[in-house]
């Protein structure tokens, strides 16, 4: 890490009377991609929602310096972490490039004068999404819906981004495609990445760490590469059998 842009200490949430992370700690560095894995019902979902603050949750959260742990949803996102919700969130009965203008007005009131030259740079991340700029959100595959909400959270200019299953119903080739995008995200937009994915192999190519919950808490951490090739590891907490099924069990 260059440098610790977010930094969580002891954070706990719950539903109701069910709690779902129990004194989590991460840290993300600056320009760096974590994937954050482990089996399902192991929390991931929650801890990006309690990141992002739409969820009630306990704990000291430091951003970029400053302590965000009372902060509110809206205010947590003008101020630069952008959340890719799991299914995606678009405005179907919207235009592609509805949607993404909609994205802008989470942006810092510094940057709303550069929201056209981020709407073009869009558009040069994603070529699908402008030659479908006109069309509605409903319309497009769930490959395009999920650029198209990747794209809509950069126009927020995040610095943290978080993304939740992005592979979730699509086609593997997709899933590689989507990827690849991801990995250059991080270089083009200088953001980094929280990504919590069912593909624990795919997300291990493109991160630098890896985080792997179990149960609410944190059971390991360490380097993609650390994780990727620990077969003990991999056992325990990925559902990797052998290095044929990659991503099995890893999921929400």
């Amino acid at each position: 890490m260059t440098g610790t842009l977010l930094r969580i200490e002891g954070l706990t949430a719950r539903y109701g009377t069910v709690q779902v992370l129990h004194g989590v700690d991460l840290e993300i560095g600056s320009d760096e991609i974590v994937a954050l894995l482990g089996p399902n019902g192991a929390g991931k979902t929650t801890l990006l929602r309690a990141l992002s603050r739409v969820v009630s949750s306990r704990g000291r959260m430091v951003f970029d310096g400053t302590d965000i742990s009372s902060w509110s949803g809206a205010r947590t996102a003008t101020s630069g972490v952008g959340h890719v919700p799991e299914g995606r969130g678009t405005f179907v009965d919207l235009t592609v490039d509805e949607n993404l203008r909609l994205g802008a007005l989470a942006r810092p009131r510094e940057l709303k004068s550069t929201a056209g030259a981020d709407l073009d740079m869009v558009y040069e991340t994603f070529p699908v999404l402008q030659d479908m700029r006109r069309r509605t959100a409903g319309l497009l595959s769930g490959g395009q819906q999920q650029m198209l909400a990747v794209g809509r959270a950069l126009m927020a200019r995040p610095r943290l981004l978080l993304i939740d299953e992005p592979s979730l119903g699509l086609a593997p080739i997709v899933t590689r495609q989507l990827f690849d995008v991801l990995a250059q995200i991080r270089r083009r937009w200088s953001v980094s990445l929280l990504i919590a994915e069912q593909n624990a192999r795919l997300s291990l190519e493109i991160a630098d760490r890896a985080v792997v919950l179990a149960k609410g808490q944190v059971a390991v951490s360490g380097s993609a590469e650390e994780l990727g090739y620990g077969d003990a590891v991999r056992r325990a907490y990925l559902g990797v059998a052998n290095d044929e099924e990659g991503g099995k069990g890893a999921g929400r």
